[in-house]
């Protein structure tokens, strides 16, 4: 069943002009630098006669809605109905109208495939084997590929009994390894046997599925990941990478790459020039270093290489994270969630900016407000004016055909004058009644729990699954509508505007990824 979405993306108002859009159909000039879009000037040096409603749009290179979690299963349990309709709905109400959902196993994969038949023109997807996921390649995985699952998921012992409504979830691989308990390096467990079949496999998958024939449009999850050996050994990891590498070079023509690289820069970067030479210059479609936390050495060494930077929460949690961020060339950058992990959270770095965003944009809403009542009560005095004006001129017409006004009646002698000018007929002074004081209601009493407006606000209702309600976010589980904060927290980093930050998110994902406008 397809499910017919609607497009509506929110306004902001943003500084500067809309930047041209570069052409898709030349890759092979993805590493000209882009030097407007890479302006370090300022908000505050923009003239406010610049300013313009403008609607961003946004592209999540990297979204994870195969997990169970956006089908309502956490753990391997069911908790709430199956929402995954809501959360594409939230995102394209805020702008975000392409999701590229990351493949990080055979099974995440295809199951990612099944989402963008689900959702046409609005999901992609990639095909790899994440390092996390790697161990198939090891003698000691006992599964069969298509089964396992990714990093993520729980172990089969651990997930609830199948019934009709859970025969969809994915099988896990493992049940959370211990995290002090590295897997063991020992190159005899690599499956030499094996490797080929996985590399066979893989590569029909992709052929079978790659754009425009199922949404397929790189080739990744895959790469090294040495913060979490307790899924899978180096050992393992690098055999995987080569050889995933291997056949992405093979591919004709080639897909992008989206790449995978924590605490393991060096190896990785070896892995690709072995693959793609020295300057990656066999390297056709370019490619995204995803979820990007390493240093600003190794941030300048991906970009002159010519692959581009994937940021999300986790590229904030640090004051050193935002240094790098900070000097992330535009025409290099991409945005993505990384949900349902990866959210920026209130003890990250990221966060102020997000605060000092909302602190300046509701100084702003105040002042319109302010200037808004100003310009309405010199409207009203006007009126007012006018109103005077023209009582005075119908009272000159009534005036005496001699050309004097009437005479009162103290003149007439009817009436004597008080103190106030007013009469009575029998010359006495008429006295003024007092008017009694309505009694003014008494002061609302605020609730002593009320809670104060958030410094960050939420765009939808939050509410924690055990609560879930339709068409509200569930706590705890990061969505590709956030992806908005994303691109605010860049540009506060940068001192640039949002909309900066995003048509050049856009342009570099449409140019490398071949998505149409």
């Amino acid at each position: 069943m397809l499910l017919r979405l609607s497009v509506s993306r929110p306004s902001l108002h943003i500084l500067l002009t809309r930047p041209p859009i570069l052409s898709s159909r030349n890759c092979r000039n993805i590493t000209a630098p882009l030097t407007a879009m890479a302006s370090n000037s300022t908000l505050a040096s923009i003239d406010p006669s610049e300013i313009s409603t403008y609607k961003p749009r946004y592209i999540d290179i990297g979204i994870n809605l195969a997990d169970p979690i956006f089908r309502g299963h956490y753990h391997g349990k069911p908790r709430h109905p199956d929402d995954l309709g809501g959360v594409v709905q939230r995102a394209i109400d805020v702008g975000c109208t392409k999701l590229i959902v990351t493949g990080s196993s055979f099974k995440s994969s295809r199951d990612a495939l099944k989402i963008a038949q689900e959702f046409p023109q609005h999901v992609y997807t990639t095909a790899g084997i994440h390092p996390c996921s790697s161990s198939i390649f090891s003698t000691s995985h006992h599964m069969h590929h298509d089964e396992s699952g990714s990093e993520s998921e729980e172990s089969p012992a651990a997930a609830a009994p199948e019934t009709a409504d859970s025969a969809s979830t994915p099988i896990p691989i493992c049940a959370d390894p211990d995290p002090d308990a590295p897997q063991p390096e020992d190159p005899s467990l690599i499956d030499h046997v094996r490797t080929p079949q996985l590399i066979a496999s893989l590569s029909d998958l992709i052929s079978s599925n790659r754009s425009p024939k199922g949404g397929l449009i790189a080739f990744g999850e895959f790469g090294l990941d040495y913060d979490r050996l307790h899924y899978c050994s180096r050992t393992i990891q690098l055999h995987s990478f080569r050889a995933q590498l291997s056949l992405a070079s093979s591919l004709t023509p080639q897909l992008p790459l989206f790449l995978h690289s924590r605490a393991a820069h060096r190896d990785f970067v070896d892995c690709l020039k072995e693959a793609f030479g020295p300057n990656l210059e066999r390297l056709e479609k370019g490619g995204v270093v995803h979820s990007f936390t390493g240093t600003l050495e190794e941030m300048q060494e991906l970009m002159d290489l010519g692959l581009f930077i994937g940021v999300n929460g986790c590229s904030f949690k640090t004051e050193e994270n935002c240094a790098v961020v900070k000097q992330i060339r535009l025409d290099r950058i991409m945005l993505e969630t990384d949900g349902p992990w990866c959210e920026v959270r209130g003890g990250h770095e990221g966060w102020k900016y997000l605060v000092q965003y909302y602190a300046r944009e509701r100084e702003a809403k105040e002042k319109r407000e302010e200037e808004e009542q100003r310009m309405k009560k010199e409207k009203e005095q006007e009126r007012e004016k006018k109103a005077e004006e023209a009582a005075k001129a119908l009272a000159d017409v009534s005036l005496n055909g001699n050309g004097t006004e009437p005479p009162t009646k103290v003149e007439a002698g009817n009436g004597t004058p008080d103190v106030s000018g007013t009469s009575t007929p029998n010359g006495q002074p008429q006295k003024r009644e007092r008017r009694k004081k309505q009694p003014q209601p008494p002061p609302q009493q605020k609730k002593k729990n009320a809670k104060k407006e958030s410094e960050v606000p939420e765009r939808f209702k939050v509410v924690k699954k055990e609560k879930w309600e339709e068409g509200a976010m569930v706590k705890g589980r990061n969505e590709p509508c956030t992806i908005e904060r994303i691109a605010i927290i860049v540009a506060e980093i940068k001192g640039v505007s949002v909309k900066e930050v995003c048509e050049a998110a856009w342009r570099n994902t449409v140019q490398v990824f071949g998505l149409e406008e």
